[in-house]
């Protein structure tokens, strides 16, 4: 699915980055959401790579990368601890800064690595997301019925891990198989990755992990620089259909967050590159190259 693409694992200071990169131009940093790993964007990376140098890595926890097991405060996984691994990645492929595309949870790690590292982020891209900080501030039914995961995998160890891990497999497969459209969006291979890489105990762990930093040590460090808002530019690109398109003011809740917005939305759903790869081709490359 990436061909033309070289494969590497890169060590950082926290664990090791699995990765493909391709193309030629300026770096581009493409960050996946959950449950998936780089492999979400094997649609359109190719045709970035076109103008691009792109790199299309697994987040710690996720894909082929390293999953350090939790700590009690969830340090291993706050989006501080992601967001560093992807600096340490680009500079050691002698990048010091680059642009950026971020899609659920990857978009989240995106927010945090451009509000720690602004020097880095040339211009960003997030995907079907408002921050994490604003989400919990907004819940209700509505939200906790279309986002049950939030609050399922919060749940403390290890009671979310055992009944994932008694049907693995099933758990994955159900958000990608739920209408006649999705073999189109999502096909065998892609999906086949996905749960070859979810389904491990170490990856069931880590994405509980991601999500319990999600619900805490990430919303101290959200709260502590509140003030501090992203500076490069930032475009917003969502799902028409989805909760957050439904739901909120997406460009105006952002703009709360950033000091340099625009964006639009699709009429498909969550994940964007997948269902409507062309358009989404467009819009990124077009922001991309401004």
């Amino acid at each position: 699915m990436f061909e033309g693409f070289e494969q590497r694992q890169i060590t950082t200071s926290g664990t090791t980055i699995n990765l493909v990169k391709g193309g030629d131009g300026p770096p581009l940093l493409l960050l996946h959401g959950y449950p998936q790993t780089h492999v979400m964007w094997h649609k359109i990376a190719p045709r970035l790579a076109e103008h691009f140098t792109v790199v299309a890595a697994d987040l710690r926890g996720y894909g082929d990368s390293g999953k350090p097991h939790g700590d009690p405060q969830h340090l291993n996984y706050a989006k501080r601890a992601m967001a560093q691994d992807m600096v340490e990645v680009m500079q050691q492929l002698g990048y010091e800064s680059f642009l950026l595309v971020g899609h659920d949870r990857g978009a989240r790690v995106s927010h945090r690595l451009a509000k720690d590292h602004p020097q880095r982020v040339r211009r960003m891209a997030l995907l079907d997301i408002i921050p994490t900080h604003k989400m919990f501030k907004v819940v209700n039914k509505e939200m906790a019925t279309n986002t049950y995961h939030w609050f399922f995998l919060i749940q403390p160890y290890d009671f979310p891990e055992r009944v994932i891990g008694a049907a693995a497999d099933y758990f994955i497969r159900s958000r990608f198989e739920r209408s006649k459209d999705a073999a189109q969006a999502f096909p065998p291979e892609a999906v086949a990755e996905y749960v070859r890489c979810a389904c491990e105990p170490a990856a069931i762990h880590a994405m509980c992990e991601d999500y319990r930093a999600g619900a805490s040590i990430d919303l101290v460090h959200d709260e502590a620089d509140f003030a501090n808002k992203v500076s490069c530019p930032l475009f917003l690109l969502w799902s028409a259909t989805g909760y957050v398109g439904r739901t909120q003011d997406v460009l105006g809740v952002w703009r709360e967050y950033a000091t340099d917005v625009r964006g639009q939305s699709l009429p498909c759903g969550h994940h964007l590159p997948e269902e409507m790869p062309d358009e989404t081709y467009t819009i990124l490359s077009g922001f991309l190259k401004e």
